[in-house]
């Protein structure tokens, strides 16, 4: 989607930060505007993304699913990248893009903790120190990527104010970034947040989209296919897997959101779906909200989507109708999670599970025999205590 106002997806961005967050911002616009173009720094993140991260990802035809659905469903298989999940490919071009800009020091935010992970992966590999902010329920419920993180020397620091989830940890996150802007680079970890980081963030997962669209055209002859599926959270694989298609309206873009419970009144993460207007960590974007204009709480099983806001070119598309966006809940993600584990051996993340849960409920509505992609961003290890919990697997 083009930005027809500087910062902003139609009506959704901009910047509304307090006045001591500007300057890093904008050092942070006028970096990328100078090094990333550069031969020197395409050089070396791309030798880092085949050599490291283990790039280009497979675009994978499930035989299995797709005799069962009567349509063939791929997956763009995310979760093989280095780290396990689509994260990576975001923090190892900012975290070189900051030791481009002298800064020694990567901060994070982190929900289900891969996106911690892949800050602390690419500070360990780029030799930058770390520190990640993490809801401490996150913490609970997310345990084995904390241990993940504190392997690979990062500091977590568990945030206690509020949900005590992701919300909480970017407002943590930016008061440090506040403080020691000279020295630290903030890691963002989706398509949320004021100007540049939408972009920014956008462009790194752009490689997604890129990929899956050769991939799938070698495959079929130059076809392009019928559908591109993803969660939708922040937004991040998900404008990542969109973003090369966007010009190609013969294709459907599908979000998928977290619905919570699915009960009448529950907390959900269903933004786009169920949310108004309103400001939220810097962007102008669609977020959950009283009536009081106050941040509701939200909720999913996947922590990663347990984000009360969303990235504002999401929003921009679904208003200019290129994308549309719905929900499914906690047990819908549950059992597609069950039913590709057993139908094709693959055990994807809770969130990841949202959208496939999605095609699998509304395969009757795609034409028979048609191509639909699905974004599996990320592998399912870190949620394994949360299945044991709920499902006693």
């Amino acid at each position: 989607m083009q930005m027809l106002k500087k910062g902003y997806f139609g009506d959704f961005g901009g910047r509304f930060v307090p006045e001591l967050l500007m300057p890093p911002l904008i050092e942070l616009e006028e970096a990328m505007a100078r090094i990333m173009p550069s031969p020197v720094f395409k050089e070396e993140l791309g030798r880092i993304m085949a050599d490291f991260v283990g790039r280009p990802t497979p675009l994978y035809h499930c035989q299995g699913l797709s005799e069962m659905l009567g349509r063939n469903i791929w997956l763009k298989r995310e979760d093989l990248a280095h780290t396990g999940a689509h994260k990576v490919n975001n923090t190892m071009g900012q975290a070189l893009l900051a030791k481009h800009m002298g800064k020694p020091r990567l901060i994070a935010e982190t929900g289900a903790g891969q996106h911690g992970v892949a800050t602390a992966t690419a500070a360990a590999m780029l030799g930058l120190e770390c520190v990640v902010y993490m809801g401490s329920i996150d913490v609970k419920r997310q345990s084995h990527n904390v241990r993940r993180m504190k392997l690979l020397g990062a500091e977590v620091r568990p945030v206690e104010a509020g949900t005590k989830t992701l919300k909480d940890a970017i407002n943590a996150a930016l008061r440090d970034w506040i403080a020691e802007q000279r020295t630290t680079h903030y890691c963002l970890g989706s398509v949320t947040g004021a100007h540049p980081f939408p972009v920014l963030v956008r462009d790194l997962q752009a490689v997604i989209g890129r990929e899956a669209k050769r991939q799938f055209m070698e495959k079929m002859g130059g076809k392009l296919p019928y559908m591109i599926v993803a969660c939708v959270g922040g937004g991040s694989n998900a404008i990542g897997a969109f973003h090369e298609f966007v010009p190609h309206r013969e294709v459907r873009l599908v979000g998928v959101e977290a619905a919570g419970t699915g009960e009448l009144g529950c907390y959900h993460s269903a933004t786009l779906t169920k949310g108004e207007h309103g400001v939220l960590h810097g962007a102008l974007t669609k977020l959950l909200q009283d009536k009081h204009g106050q941040v509701e709480p939200s909720h999913s099983v996947a922590a990663g989507l347990d984000y009360p806001g969303v990235g504002p070119e999401h929003a921009g598309l679904q208003a200019a109708g290129r994308a549309e966006y719905h929900c499914v809940n906690d047990t819908q993600a549950l059992n597609a999670f069950q039913v590709l584990c057993r139908t094709e051996g693959i055990i994807p993340a809770l969130e990841s599970s949202h959208a496939l849960a999605w095609v699998l409920d509304n395969a009757e509505s795609i034409p028979r025999g048609e191509h639909v992609i699905i974004n599996l961003s990320g592998r399912g290890d870190k949620d394994l205590d949360i299945i044991e919990e709920v499902l006693g697997i």
